[in-house]
This record gives structure tokens, C-alpha cells and sequence, in this order.
């Protein structure tokens, strides 16, 4: 895991002391070496900083060029087929020179240009200077667990790991992208190729693009997909209870251990040491128990919420710690004090804001696990894969008693609620989410702010976009099967932009490396071409094949309906004392706040009253605190 940054132009860069700038200003992705260098007479500039994981020695050094210096590349991640290709490189006449996986990339990008993508098994951020087609070659990973944000403009072309990274040039603009924030007010994050400032892009999942030195065209193209719906056991219709085939039912139980077995082994090839971050769900105490088939030592980390049973997952994890004898590390998280003054801090890392409070339990544990590895295996991608979210057994309970209503009678309901229940009111979103068209959309049950509370929030500013919901609903599949429109949606968006960017900026501030098995892209294809939704969520459970699994493989006394993972009791934090005051000082600020003040008091107030605010509350906060920190104007 590290850091890369880089600028590519058609003619000679003038000033290049932004590169080195913007490097170091993402030293905690790579603390332990770092690298700099200037190709195409000084049209193209790579930097790099190095967390060693694979080749601990100076061989791995970055940028790094091939023997004719043709080929020079700078990669974030890991490849964690190296060894199998390099076999296979080998075979087909390529030298080494190293032990590691950076050099396997440019011996298979020789070997196969672009399409060098679909031999890669792993998380990986890269840019690749080709000196004979005169062009840089970027590309990340399918899942989108690494990072990579760009900015283009006439005849050049800027890229950095973090956005940090690239403002640290203070001479680019620093301008709010409207629908970029109503995005994020609705959903909570800032989804796909979007930016929250005007200028900056992100690199979507399994994307990839090249930008020409000669005449500064740039192509963006998807190099990989999900698989289509049509091979996939679609769920029985409306009212009817599906079953899974027992034999099919049992064939399906023996790939996914075996494709989650193989993927684990694969991911705890590391030259440092390795752990596991166990929540206590099901997740990570499956991929914990395929870590103890594959090494003697295991090392599992945890964090303690004593006084917060229903967040507290300390009881759980060490049952699966004591089940597998594993080396157990438990953090205690305190009441909450100590943690607020994490957030400015978090707000900083983060380069875009992120509304989930989960970040701070996320960074915590993964300072915790840093003190003891380099690299921690997680359990990420479990949901969207194997339909785990609650809500999706209430999205189908939805349809089933109100899929035969016609939408012209329900949509009233819905407005109804939206004009009479203030904002946190429960129950609030589902009501309204009742509109939906169930054959075609996906009721919208866990939107941040609704189109009323964004235009009160937004009221200073004129002619806002209103944009949130329609982007959302953008590219859902097409498939009368509701259950693969709402995890497909999740698995390209929600799980890209909130749950893997949280992991990778919480990890990569403590020079941690996490890794997720769940998220091995043959896993993904398996879950999304051959499981039945009937083996992922129903009206009356959810996560049903992999829990199967669970009691194959986890203790007996192991609970299969918690469903909790690292998360904060943010709502009771809120009642008083310095997470009430952060919040409160932040919002209610005099100088020039982004958000209409009588709309903030009312969410506020609402919280004090016992509405559920309290994530909203946060995301507003980590706007505004990373407004304030990057000098950004609305």
C-alpha cells in the first residue's frame, strides 16, 4: 500500500516543485521510502511514497522503469496473483529483476497492453508511462478498494492517490461543484466519477484511461462489469416463498468456502506481518476462520464500547478469538471524550467529506492493529455481496405489501410525510420510500436529506441543483428482481464511495494496509452470476448463504443475527458535553457557514427531542470542517 502522484502534459512542465510537494503531503500512505523522477523531456513527472509489504528491499523502489527504461510505473496496492503471472511471464521469455508484484505489472502490460487489466487479481491504484506509444496508461482496481483522483485540463493531466495531494499546488481553484454537494447531502457520500470540487474527478471502480502526450486526448473506458442478471436464479414472485435447490443449494455452500479460503491464503502473502480487524459479525469472524487454516499464527483486533451493549461487539469477537486461539488485541474506546477531538483530523483525511460516524472506530482500530502489523485483512464487501443489510429484507416486505398498490395512490402517502414529519422523525424515510416504483427503481429508504430538507438547508443559495435522486438512480440494473437492483446499486456506489474510501484513508493515516478477501473478484462474479437472491436476503432474513457457511465453520455459540460491525453510540455522545459543544460551535459558526441557520437549529433541536439526527448532524459537521481546512468556497 502506498502513495502515488503525478502530472502528464504535452509539453515540458515548467514548474515541478508541486510534485514533490504533494508527495510528501501524503507521507502516511508510504512512510518508509519515497521517489521522484521526470520522463519524456520533462513531460511526465511520478511520485511515489512506499509502504513496504512485498520486497522489503530497495529492489521495490518506485517509480521504477523497466530495463530499456520504456515502461515506468508508480502503483498503490497489491496484486495478489503476482506469483502465478510471474510464472507465467517467465514462461513467455520476461526477466526479473525483483521479488515483488510492481514489476509484474509492467512485465504484463509489455506482454499485453491495456488488456493487461483482466490478468489482475488484486487492489491497485497505478500509472504507467509508455515511452513508445507516448502515453500514461491509469487504472483502478474493479472494487474500487484503492483510490485515485485526477484533475484534466488543456494539454495536462494531474493524479494523486488523495486529493490532498493535489491541492497542495495553491494556485488551483477551490470551488464547491453544486451537484457534487447535493450528492453528498443526499446520500452521504460522493458517488462515482464526481467530485465535491469543481475540476477534480475520481477514477470510477474497474475504470481505466490513457491521456496522449502528443495532443492531450484523454480516453476513459469500464474494463470490467458485474456479471448480467439473466444467468442468476431470479426470486419467485410476489407473495411466494423461494427455496434454493438443495443440491444446488450445496454446491453453492462448496465454491463460496472454497473461493473464500483461496482468497484469504492469497491475501496473507505479505513480508511483514499480517492480521485480522474482527468486529465480532459474521464477516470477519468467516474470514478469521479461513486465516487459521492457511497460517499457525493469527493476530485479531477489536474495539470495546463498555457501557454500549448494543455497539459493544467485545463478547462476540472473543468468542471467535478464543474458538480459533488466536492472538486477541482489544482497544477500549473510552465514553466518547477522548474521540471528538478526532474529527477535525478525520475531516482533514478524508479529501472528500464522509457522512458515517464509523470512520472513528475504523481509525482507531486500525491504530490499534498498526502497533502490532503492517497489513490487516477485513471483512468489507459481505453486504452488498450476500444481500446482508436489514434493509433489504424490508425493501422486500415493502414490495410484498404494497407492489399491487398503484404508485398514483402511494405517492401521496409519501408527500404527506415528507410536508408533516420533520426530518429524523422514524419512520419518516419509509413512508416516504413508498412512492417507489418496486418494478423498476429501489425505494430510497436511507437518504440523508430529502429534496425538502436540502432545499431548506441550501436555502441561502439560488438556483441550487437539485440533482440527488436522479444521479442515484443512474445505471440500476434492469431486472424485475428487486433485491439484485438494491445490492448491484450498493456494491457501484455506497460501497465504493462510503465503506471502502472510510477503510482506505482510516487505514492508510496509520501507514496500515487493510485488505479485504470478501471483495477477490472471483468472489464477486461468483455471488453476483450464481447465488439466487432466494441464498442472499428474504422478507424473513437476510445474509442466508453465508451464514450457512457460519455453521460449517464458526463456534456453535457464535449469534448469527447480530449485525453491528465498528460503529459509535453518536446519538448519546450528542446529549452533552464536547461532542454536543464540537457540533454545536461548528454549525452555528458566524463566519459564513455554507448551510441556513434556522435549518441547522431545527436539526438541532430535533436531536435534543430524541430524533434520529445524529448522522446527519456529523456529515454537516465534516463538510464544514473540511471546508475550513482546504479553503473552499461555495
Amino acid at each position: 500500500m502506498c502513495g502515488i502522484v503525478g502530472i502528464a502534459a504535452t509539453s515540458a512542465v515548467s514548474d515541478r516543485t508541486w510534485l514533490a510537494t504533494g508527495r510528501d503531503r501524503i507521507c502516511h500512505r508510504g512512510p518508509d521510502d519515497a521517489g521522484e523522477c521526470w520522463l519524456a523531456d520533462g513531460r511526465v513527472g511520478l511520485g511515489f511514497r512506499r509502504l513496504a509489504i512485498i520486497d522489503l528491499s530497495a529492489a521495490g523502489h518506485q517509480p521504477m522503469s523497466d530495463d530499456g527504461g520504456e515502461l515506468s510505473i508508480v502503483f498503490n496496492g497489491e496484486i495478489y496473483n503476482f506469483a502465478d503471472l510471474r510464472r507465467e511471464l517467465q514462461g513467455r521469455g520476461h526477466r526479473f529483476r525483483s521479488s515483488g508484484d510492481t514489476e509484474v505489472i509492467l512485465a504484463a502490460y509489455r506482454e499485453w497492453g491495456v488488456d493487461c487489466l483482466s490478468h489482475l487479481n488484486g487492489m491497485f491504484a497505478f500509472a504507467l508511462h509508455d515511452q513508445r506509444r507516448a502515453e500514461l496508461f491509469v487504472a483502478r482496481d474493479r472494487a474500487g478498494e484503492k483510490p485515485l483522483f485526477y484533475r484534466a485540463t488543456a494539454g495536462e493531466f494531474r493524479f494523486a492517490s488523495e486529493l490532498k495531494a493535489l491541492l497542495a499546488d495553491d494556485a488551483l481553484s477551490r470551488k464547491i461543484d453544486p451537484e457534487a454537494l447535493d450528492c453528498y447531502l443526499t446520500m452521504g457520500f460522493v458517488p462515482r466519477e464526481r467530485c465535491l470540487l469543481q475540476g477534480f474527478h475520481k477514477l470510477p471502480a474497474a475504470h481505466a484511461l490513457t491521456f496522449k502526450l502528443a495532443n492531450g486526448e484523454l480516453r476513459v473506458w469500464r474494463y470490467w462489469s458485474l456479471p448480467a442478471v439473466t444467468a442468476v436464479a431470479p426470486l419467485a414472485t410476489l407473495g411466494a416463498t423461494p427455496r434454493a435447490d438443495a443440491a444446488v443449494e450445496a454446491a453453492l455452500l462448496d465454491e463460496l468456502e472454497a473461493l473464500l479460503q483461496d482468497a484469504v491464503r492469497r491475501q496473507l502473502v505479505a513480508d511483514v506481518p499480517v492480521g485480522v480487524l474482527l468486529s465480532g459479525g459474521l464477516d470477519s469472524s468467516l474470514v478469521t476462520a479461513m486465516a487459521v487454516r492457511a497460517t499457525a499464527r493469527v493476530k485479531t483486533f477489536t474495539i470495546r464500547l463498555p457501557g454500549f451493549g448494543q455497539y459493544d461487539e467485545t463478547e462476540h469477537a472473543r468468542l471467535i478469538a478464543s474458538h480459533f486461539g488466536t492472538e486477541h488485541l482489544e482497544l477500549d474506546a473510552g465514553a466518547g471524550d477522548a474521540s471528538v477531538d478526532l474529527v477535525p483530523m478525520l475531516a482533514h483525511q478524508v479529501d472528500e467529506p464522509i457522512a458515517d460516524s464509523s470512520i472513528l472506530p475504523t481509525y482507531l482500530v486500525s491504530r490499534l492493529a498498526r502497533e502490532h502489523c503492517t497489513v490487516a485483512l477485513g471483512g468489507d464487501g459481505g453486504d452488498e455481496l450476500f444481500g446482508g443489510y436489514q434493509h433489504y429484507s424490508r425493501l422486500l416486505r415493502m414490495r410484498r405489501g404494497l407492489g399491487r398498490i398503484p404508485r398514483s395512490l402511494r405517492q401521496p402517502i409519501a408527500a404527506t410525510a415528507a410536508a408533516l414529519m420533520p426530518v429524523g422523525f422514524k419512520g419518516r424515510n419509509w413512508l416516504q420510500g413508498v412512492a417507489a416504483d418496486f418494478d423498476a427503481g429501489v425505494p430510497w429508504i436511507a437518504t440523508h436529506f430529502d429534496r425538502a430538507a436540502r432545499r431548506q438547508l441550501m436555502s441561502r443559495h439560488y438556483c441550487w441543483s437539485l440533482v440527488g435522486e436522479s444521479i442515484r438512480a443512474r445505471g440500476l440494473t434492469a431486472t424485475p428482481d428487486l433485491l439484485q437492483r438494491a445490492t448491484r446499486s450498493d456494491f457501484q456506489n455506497y460501497m465504493v464511495d462510503d465503506i471502502l474510501a472510510k477503510v482506505d484513508r482510516a487505514s492508510m493515516l496509520c501507514s496500515l494496509e487493510v485488505r479485504a478477501p470478501v471483495l477477490d473478484y472471483r468472489l464477486v462474479e461468483f455471488a453476483f452470476s450464481k447465488v439466487p437472491s432466494c441464498l442472499k436476503a428474504t422478507i424473513s432474513g437476510h445474509k442466508i448463504l453465508l451464514k450457512k457457511l457460519a455453521l460449517r465453520v464458526l463456534p456453535t455459540g457464535f449469534d448469527l443475527h447480530r449485525k453491528q460491525g465498528f460503529s459509535i453510540p453518536l446519538g448519546s455522545w450528542l446529549r452533552a458535553g464536547p461532542w454536543r459543544e464540537l457540533f454545536r460551535s461548528v454549525l452555528l459558526q458566524s463566519d459564513g457557514a455554507v448551510f441556513d441557520r434556522r435549518a441547522l437549529r431545527a436539526l438541532l433541536h430535533g436531536q435534543d427531542r430524541g430524533r434520529a439526527n445524529a448522522e446527519r448532524l456529523f456529515a454537516l459537521v465534516m463538510f464544514e470542517l473540511w471546508r475550513h481546512e482546504y479553503r473552499v468556497s461555495v
